[in-house]
């Protein structure tokens, strides 16, 4: 036989190859090939790659691509992550509870203290609405619990009877004196229910926003332990999925919402919170509370998870209740000191 002349594609999958000069077909078998004579013009032999090389070599090139597009997306990620915690800067300071520090924002004065505990997943900035207003009638404090925000994790997985003992030590070692009222959202209000069953002397009110245990709430979040994942390579920052939530919050409290929505490290101790919250709920809806104790309830209806007080509206409903609230004890410890 000739050598081959050309090279030419006829089929799909079907090539032919350009023969050595000295090539001289002597009926020699190709295994991986499989020859052909065709019409005059054509090539004198067509080579078939078989389907398995031909998927071997797709499977390679999308593997490639995204390789290239998960690294840029984490050195997306690194980098505007970097360029955040230079930019927002923790407005309170930290508090050693116990082998971890405690972000806490203390604003105002006067007593009661007033303490926010925001929605499962959620930090201080979320009480950006609220805390500047209710500071102008006493002192409040918003923090943000073990592995949010600009607190510390600590060692150990996340155990959610933990955190009325850790506010307690918080509250103690950063001198702010009891009994407080404290004002929960959400999961919130339940760790505020838990604090005031295990630390009653130390519980004037409770303000409890959109309480799960007497509000049903039908929107739950869906595979939030997916979310850290999804930051690392930063999609959840391309997509907006969670740090949209924050769009309503004013000034540097809404830009720091919106980064650490975009933390892998914040976003895995909220995907624990969220996780748990039916369970916290069962485990907070026994509780009984002392009847000295005032408790004001407020619903606002924030399904959306974490859920955010974003709008003056939602502010002033949670605001009115608060001056409510602190009116009430004011009202109950001038009477108690008038009897003594």
């Amino acid at each position: 036989m000739q050598g081959i002349k050309g090279l030419c594609r006829e089929n799909v999958g079907v090539v032919c190859a350009r023969a050595p000069p000295n090539f001289q077909h002597r009926g020699a078998i190709i295994s991986d090939y499989t020859a052909r004579v065709d019409a005059p013009g054509r090539c004198k032999q067509d080579l078939v790659i078989p389907l398995p090389l031909r998927l071997r070599r797709a499977t390679r090139a999308v593997a490639a691509l995204l390789a290239f597009l998960v690294l840029a997306g984490a050195t997306y990620q690194g980098v505007a992550t970097a360029l955040e915690r230079h930019r927002f800067k923790r407005p309170g300071g930290l508090v050693d509870a116990g082998g971890h520090q405690l972000h806490i924002y203390c604003t105002g004065r006067g007593a009661p203290v007033v303490i926010l505990e925001a929605a499962a997943g959620s930090m201080s900035p979320a009480w950006a609405w609220v805390q500047p207003d209710v500071a102008r009638k006493t002192r409040v404090c918003s923090y943000d619990r073990a592995g949010l925000g600009w607190s510390e994790a600590g060692d150990g997985r996340y155990v959610a009877s933990r955190v009325p003992e850790e506010l307690r030590v918080l509250l103690d070692r950063a001198n702010e004196i009891g009994p407080v009222v404290l004002v929960g959202h959400e999961a919130g209000a339940l760790f505020a229910r838990m604090y005031a069953a295990r630390f009653p002397e130390n519980t004037a009110a409770l303000v409890l926003i959109d309480d799960p245990t007497t509000v049903q709430t039908t929107m739950r979040t869906t595979f939030p332990s997916a979310w850290p994942w999804l930051a690392r390579v930063g999609l959840l920052r391309l997509s907006g999925q969670l740090s949209s939530l924050a769009e309503g919050l004013p000034g540097e409290s809404g830009g720091a919402m919106r980064a650490f929505l975009n933390r892998p490290d914040h976003l895995t101790r909220a995907a624990m919170e969220l996780s748990e919250l039916d369970e916290v709920t069962s485990t907070a809806r026994p509780l009984a509370l002392s009847s000295r104790i005032v408790v004001a309830p407020v619903s606002l209806g924030t399904a959306a998870q974490p859920a955010m007080i974003v709008t003056r509206e939602q502010a002033a409903q949670v605001i009115e209740a608060i001056d409510g609230t602190v009116g009430r004890v004011r009202e109950s410890d001038a009477l108690a000191k008038s009897e003594q």
